[in-house]
């Protein structure tokens, strides 16, 4: 590996969402102060769409850190990664999280009021509780629907649970569908994470390298920086993979410093990963 090399301590560049590499960009701090404030208000429905690979999960993570560290012991966060799941079985999922005893045979009902009957415990408490959904647009419109029903407790004065959806942009045809209609009504904060834009590209690449161990000049040239954005479409997951390569073919050079030549044959190596139209232009590239 090219660690020793270049004198880092981890992989800078890895596809795995990592809370320890988190770069805040202009849209990702956008979204995530726009959480933060409809979670403060009491909202009970609030929804980040993006494309695949633009930090969704990431930020999902950082939301929660973030409300643990804004608020601490005051609020109780649930978290799931997976919602391909049956009302029931969310409902499971989320007694578990909140660390609730229960019969994993229980019914639906019986299951319903353990979670309502917690709830309205941490709201008399004074702590709030935050359910964070990754993965979104995988709920089926029945485990939608038992989520409304849930957001439908409430004290005088605000919701005993708060939702916070993360998904793909097919989260707003999900929400679309007449049995969702309700519950799309309640959603009263979106935000949709955009691609990285120029500035925001060049501080991602230098920020990973920084926190992986590199303590020299900017790594990758202007022109490099250029091609792999566009390649890319500002994607940081694809940005990940294409900068990975790029360190590859230098690592096998014996160099350290990422050009254009790098940055072209690995957008070359990775046509599979990108749009159509960009793959046929990176092959005209190649002629």
């Amino acid at each position: 590996m090219y660690l020793e090399h270049f004198g880092l301590a981890e992989p800078p560049f890895g596809i795995t969402p990592d809370t320890g590499f988190t770069y805040v960009s202009a849209a990702h701090r956008e979204a995530l102060a726009t959480l933060l404030l409809a979670l403060d208000a009491g909202e009970g429905f609030v929804k980040v769409t993006g494309e695949v690979g633009t930090g969704k999960t990431l930020l999902a993570r950082t939301l929660l850190d973030a409300l643990h560290g804004r608020i601490g012991p005051a609020c109780v966060t649930a978290y799931v990664p997976n919602p391909r799941l049956t009302s029931r079985e969310l409902l499971r999922v989320l007694a578990s999280e909140l660390e609730l005893k229960h019969n994993r045979r229980a019914a639906t009902r019986d299951l319903y009021e353990i979670v309502a009957d917690a709830l309205l415990e941490h709201a008399a408490g004074g702590r709030r509780v935050v359910l964070v959904i990754d993965e979104a647009q995988a709920l089926p419109p029945d485990t939608l629907e038992g989520l409304r029903l849930l957001s439908n407790l409430e004290t005088g004065k605000r919701k005993l649970l708060q939702v916070a959806l993360f998904g793909q942009c097919e989260l707003d045809g999900v929400l679309g569908h007449p049995a969702c209609r309700s519950l799309a009504s309640r959603v009263a904060f979106a935000s949709r994470l955009r691609p990285l834009d120029r500035a925001d590209f060049a501080g991602y690449l230098h920020h990973r390298l920084r926190v992986a161990g590199w303590r020299g000049p900017p790594m990758f040239s202007g022109p490099a920086v250029w091609l792999l954005r566009w390649a890319s479409g500002g994607v940081p997951r694809r940005a990940n993979i294409l900068a990975h390569k790029a360190l590859m073919l230098a690592y096998g050079e014996g160099g350290w410093r990422i050009g254009m030549r790098h940055a072209t044959s690995a957008v070359l190596d990775s046509r599979h990963l990108l749009r159509p139209r960009l793959a046929a232009a990176a092959s005209g590239v190649a002629t």
